[in-house]
């Protein structure tokens, strides 16, 4: 990119973790540990999901393509960050750096949608349970999904193209571990109101959006179980949701904190921090709490387990 004094920068530097290089050897292992056990988790939970029969439904279909974009979007980020552990060179190329912030961009948006969207499929199989075949049909769940994407494609298009109306002078040491586009922007030596204004419309819209459509779909899905006349009846609503509503808080808990918080050297290191929680542990997280707190994937795991064995 060749702005401001003719300048032109060609690739950035990602200044990571400011530890000594013993605590980033330590930070590797963790960090692949993580990563690793994300990837299985991940792709034993999509496998898990197409091999058993009792799991085609629409609520595993969401899961399933959950575990797809956690696998994506920590992809993007996380091989790049263990090389730089154990390397002095730490560049990366413009383009990969627009790169692995579109294709982070996309995946990590779709995940905020697809949050929505699980929570829809909750409260029609909660308050409309005669309805359910009907209203989240095979057409109806592979559109909403679609939508999905699209949101996700158009939120991260958008970041990305505009980020090309910005110049770049001299400095090109990115403060954070991968290209996220805040850090990007306090490089420029033009104005980037524009972008900043662009970021915080589309970043508050999908929250708030998605957001409430959560949060609507759990005061009715709420308001239905305490109408049910039995203790074993409202255990069982709630414990269908208890998953999705673990992961809905940590996801948006984290996100929220990341992008709307006030600007400042501060806030730059803190985000590194929530960045690790969100894009990097989260994933690992996501597959555990659905096996572990749903009773259908534990008994398909049995059978998968019995019939390997």
């Amino acid at each position: 990119m060749t702005q401001g004094n003719g300048t032109t920068v060609t690739e950035f530097i990602l200044l990571g973790f400011a530890v000594g290089q013993e605590v980033q050897y330590v930070l590797f292992l963790v960090f692949l540990i993580i990563y690793t056990t994300s990837l299985v988790a991940n792709f034993g939970m999509i496998l898990l999901i197409k091999c058993d029969a009792r799991l085609h439904t629409p609520m595993y279909f969401f899961l399933q393509n959950m575990s797809f974009i956690d696998i994506c979007y920590t992809s993007a980020i996380t091989p790049k960050m263990l090389l730089n552990f154990l390397v002095s060179d730490k560049s990366i190329s413009f383009s990969g750096c627009v790169t692995q912030l579109y294709v982070y961009g996309i995946f990590a948006t779709i995940e905020l949608y697809l949050l929505a969207v699980m929570a829809v499929d909750r409260y029609v199989a909660i308050c409309s349970p005669l309805h359910y075949p009907i209203v989240m049909s095979q057409r109806a769940c592979i559109q909403l999904v679609t939508g999905s994407y699209v949101m996700g494609s158009l939120n991260a298009t958008t970041q990305v193209g505009f980020l090309f109306t910005v110049s770049f002078c001299s400095a090109n040491t990115i403060n954070h571990f991968f290209c996220d586009l805040p850090p990007i922007l306090a490089l420029s030596c033009s104005n980037v109101d524009l972008n900043v204004m662009l970021l915080m419309i589309f970043v508050g819209f999908n929250l708030v959006s998605t957001l409430l459509v959560v949060f609507f779909s759990y005061v009715y899905i709420l308001a239905a179980i305490l109408r049910m006349p039995s203790t074993e009846g409202r255990h069982k609503a709630f414990s269908t949701c208890a998953s999705h509503l673990t992961a809905v808080t940590i996801f948006y808990g984290t996100l929220s904190y990341m992008y709307l918080q006030p600007s400042s050297s501060e806030s730059q290191e803190n985000d590194k921090v929530a960045s690790v929680f969100y894009g990097i542990i989260i994933p690992m997280l996501n597959p555990l709490i659905y096996s572990l707190r749903n009773k259908e994937v534990k008994a398909a795991m049995k059978v998968l387990v019995k019939c390997s064995s």
